[in-house]
């Protein structure tokens, strides 16, 4: 796998930042969607977002880049802003493990410069198009094979062993989702070195937001007792999160083969939360799980079915729906319901940093 700094194959392409800032301005001056863009117009101040759905159309005047799941399109928006195409091709509220792409898809891949995939068996029937269909010229970048070396994965209850694939939701980790977006920066860089300075500098601001997402973790981690630091969960995706952060992932409801518990192990996990006194269990907004409600329910302990780990809050322009403001959700949702200080992220800004 190359690393952040190894140069890719790529379009001839012309300068790209005076052609971008200006079509940006007239765009925005004229009400009138950014170019190579299916959306609504939109503005780059607070409360709205460029998103992640534009029209990749292997123009030479930006960087066409397909992502998978929205919290990499996100980072990826906020490394690159108005000078690339962005794709995000697995819609939000999806299951990542068995989403089939269209074949209309396939016309996104073959004009895309990077396909910037999360691997470790995430997106495969995604990638399995990606490499059928991606041109000549294009790359295919695997952000989890970069990040992590095998000594490093973590199997668990949704992803055992015995199947070979990890876990693989490194971004639930702060640490790693810092360098997921210092790899697609090398990616930009080195697909499109006209605009290396601008990625480089986006990197850089977003960079210090992380950073502070992280300390505010850190510190809402200390406000929960610490008894309290377990969870159980419907999808288990919190596994690198929770060993970074110090929490306990005690169970998850969902197998690998994505049935529901055996009734044997529903009994097992009631008295396993009654015997650990588990405050809360977390279900998914995108995976409605009433076994899970059900064993809340028998072993005393609340039910909070707000948690996400890849569906961003808000509609899909606002300022808020960002991985940022993923995890400010998730933080002040799991935080209070354990017995925390929610407020410890009141503060944080959740919008884009990248400017024009």
């Amino acid at each position: 796998m190359p690393s952040a700094t190894t140069p890719a194959p790529r379009r001839s392409r012309g300068p790209l930042g005076a052609v971008v800032a200006t079509a940006l301005l007239v765009g925005l001056a004229a009400c009138s969607a950014p170019s190579g863009s299916s959306q609504p117009a939109t503005t780059t101040g607070a409360g709205t977002s460029l998103g992640w759905q534009d029209t990749l159309t292997g123009g030479s005047d930006k960087l066409d880049v397909a992502t998978t799941v929205a919290p990499i399109s996100s980072i990826a928006r906020n490394i690159g802003g108005d000078r690339i195409r962005l794709r995000g091709l697995i819609p939000d509220a999806t299951n990542s493990h068995t989403f089939e792409p269209a074949p209309s898809d396939a016309r996104t891949l073959a004009n895309a410069d990077l396909i910037i995939v999360n691997g470790l068996h995430l997106e495969q029937p995604t990638l399995d198009l990606a490499e059928a269909s991606k041109s000549a010229a294009g790359v295919i970048e695997d952000l989890g094979d970069s990040t992590l070396t095998q000594a490093d994965w973590l199997f668990d209850f949704s992803f055992p062993e015995s199947a070979g694939d990890p876990n693989p939701h490194l971004w639930m980790d702060v640490q790693y989702a810092i360098r997921y977006a210092d790899l697609i920066r090398g990616w930009f860089d080195a697909a499109d070195p006209t605009n290396a300075p601008a990625y480089d500098a986006d990197y850089a601001a977003y960079k210090v937001r992380l950073d502070q997402l992280d300390g505010l973790i850190r510190k809402g981690v200390a406000s929960v007792p610490a008894q309290d630091r377990k969870l159980l969960t419907y999808h288990d995706s919190w596994a690198y999160w929770a060993r970074e952060y110090g929490f306990t992932v005690i169970g998850a409801i969902q197998a690998s083969d994505f049935s529901d518990p055996s009734p044997q192990e529903v009994a097992r996990l009631i008295e396993q939360i009654r015997a650990e006194k588990v405050p809360a269990v977390f279900g998914s907004e995108v995976f409605p799980s009433p076994v899970l409600e059900q064993i809340a329910r028998e072993s005393g302990a609340t039910f909070v079915d707000k948690l996400r780990d890849d569906e961003p809050p808000g509609a899909p322009l606002s300022g808020e729906h960002t991985y940022l403001g993923m995890m400010k959700n998730d933080m002040t949702v799991l935080v209070g319901a354990l017995g925390g200080d929610p407020s410890i992220f009141d503060r944080l800004d959740v919008t884009d940093t990248w400017r024009p």
